[in-house]
């Protein structure tokens, strides 16, 4: 019968359990990456969502701008064609106020 090398065991259980833990600890490297790039991900998704919200808001605020300034123009224009019926109303002498003025004696 043949006996068992014992230290030839022991050598082979150490090694079995160094390789476990290299294992362990390239699955656990593994892992971390593998959460480092999903959180890259999903902030990279949110970077992008905040530039589209950007994006249409200043498009909304340029409409506005755009709508506010031919709005401003066209008043200034209106304005100045316009005729300024005060200027009339001062030139006119209402006949009836003459009637009105009471002379002293």
């Amino acid at each position: 019968m043949d006996r068992f090398d014992i230290e030839a065991l022991r050598d082979n259980a150490k090694e079995l359990t160094h390789n476990f833990r290299s294992y362990r600890n390239d699955a656990k490297d593994q892992a971390d990456l593998l959460l480092q790039k999903l959180k890259l991900q999903n902030y990279m998704e949110q970077k992008r969502e905040d530039e589209k919200l950007k994006k249409l808001f200043l498009s909304v605020l340029t409409v506005i701008g755009i709508i506010a300034s031919i709005a401003c123009i066209a008043y200034a224009v209106y304005r100045f064609v316009a005729p300024d019926y005060l200027e009339d109303y001062d030139d006119y002498e209402d006949p009836e106020e003459d009637d009105d003025v009471v002379v002293e004696d």
